[in-house]
């Protein structure tokens, strides 16, 4: 099926009209249309189209994927088994059309073999801490509240935030502060860290946040945005281990596509972009000797780009959903089939 060109909002039960779940996806209607023309893909004219949503969170872009194609079935992925219990809430009524699955995203492989398949026709990831998660303070996400410093997307798993604080020597903390939180003063926070766990372990946001505002200058306070933002985007991403699953599940993801599949990347910060970027320019381009007058044969790439570049929300999107302010939109489609010998 062709995605319909609609205006933002008219796709029917869409959480834009309904806003349930306090959960409002973003660039929802955009996604649709990036993601839906997988679904008309030839070989798979006889049979369900599959859509795998590997970040199903509260599941909003997954139920107007499932209203968009009455045929789609659904493979529902998280790792947070508070949000699968969440989406299969909101989306009981769609009954077997979607399962759900509790697994890290780089896991969708293991997921799509024993769901019985050996192709998709379309995935998404979502990335980032989802709006649901920072809405509940006791996960540890948001700074704003003070809170348990936990951060883990699977409250199963041992290692939380506070762990980190309280156990990271120097050097280990200021690496992952200036790696995955780009912070220019990641060892005078590291330093500032160690000193205060001395007088007593870490254990809520607070005294984090009170931390961080007494070691950044006041002039890097005033412009560059809340001091605790960078320091914990790094802790979520060191507890969660997000890039390396992030550089596991793309190859993952495309390696499970059939031919007229698409993946699709909504990434929320440069770290994650850059990763995605690189593995679908690499999936991209021929591997035939630059300056040949005419492409080698077997050297044609198996994919194309579906967006030039990076896709962004516009202003009206923006406005309504402010998560949407730092996204950026990748889709890949597979144009020849690998060989899976």
């Amino acid at each position: 099926m062709n995605a319909r060109q609609e205006e933002p909002g008219d796709h029917p039960g869409s959480p834009r009209q309904s806003g349930e779940f306090g959960h409002l996806p973003v660039m929802a209607d955009r996604m649709i249309d990036l993601i839906t023309p997988a679904f008309s893909r030839g070989d798979s004219a006889d049979t369900a189209p599959v859509f795998v949503d590997a970040t199903l969170g509260a599941g909003g872009h997954t139920e107007l994927i499932l209203r968009a194609d009455p045929a789609v079935r659904v493979l529902g992925i998280d790792r947070d088994s508070t949000a699968l219990d969440i989406a299969r809430e909101r989306l009981a009524g769609f009954g077997d059309r979607i399962t759900f699955h509790q697994a890290r995203f780089d896991e969708i492989g293991d997921v799509v073999t024993e769901a019985g398949l050996d192709r998709i026709d379309a995935a998404l990831f979502d990335l980032g801490v989802s709006s649901m998660q920072l809405d509940r303070p006791d996960r540890g996400f948001a700074y704003a509240v003070d809170a348990p410093l936990d951060m883990r997307m699977n409250s199963s798993e041992t290692v939380t935030a506070a762990d980190i604080l309280n156990t990271y020597s120097h050097g280990d903390l200021a690496r992952i502060l200036s790696e995955y939180g780009e912070e220019r003063f990641a060892g005078k926070i590291a330093s500032a860290v160690l000193r205060e766990r001395e007088r007593a372990p870490f254990t809520t946001s607070g005294r984090l946040v009170e931390l961080l505002y007494a070691a950044i200058p006041a002039a890097t306070r005033r412009t560059g945005g809340h001091p605790a933002k960078r320091t914990f985007q790094a802790l979520r991403i060191e507890v969660n281990h997000e890039l390396d699953a992030l550089r596991r599940a793309i190859p993952a993801a495309l390696g499970v596509l059939g031919v007229g599949g698409r993946v699709a990347v909504m990434s929320y910060q440069s770290l994650e972009d850059r990763i995605v970027k690189r593995e679908f320019a690499s999936r991209t381009t021929s591997t035939s000797p630059r300056g040949l007058p005419v492409e080698l044969p077997g050297s044609a790439p198996d994919f194309r780009l579906i967006t030039r570049g990076a896709e962004q929300a516009d202003e009206t999107e923006r406005a309504q959903n402010p998560r949407s302010a730092s996204v950026r939109v990748r889709v890949i489609e597979r144009v020849e089939e690998k060989d899976r010998s």
